[in-house]
C-alpha cells in the first residue's frame, strides 16, 4: 500500500482542496441602453467614462 513519505502541510492540502472557478464576464448597461464590458470604450458612441474618444 502507498504511504506518504512526508506530512502534507496545511497550505498544500488547502491548495489541493480548492475549487478553482472561471469568472464570467459581467457586462454593464450604459445610459443609452447598450451593453459593454467595464473599463472599455462604448463602441456605438465612442465614449469612455465622461470623455469622447476619437477613432483613428
Amino acid at each position: 500500500m502507498a504511504v506518504p513519505k512526508r506530512r502534507v502541510s496545511k497550505a498544500r492540502a488547502a491548495k489541493r482542496r480548492t475549487h478553482y472557478k472561471v469568472t464570467l464576464p459581467r457586462p454593464i448597461k450604459d445610459e443609452d441602453g447598450t451593453w459593454r464590458m467595464p473599463h472599455r470604450m462604448n463602441l456605438t458612441t465612442g465614449e469612455y467614462g465622461a470623455k469622447k474618444k476619437e477613432s483613428k
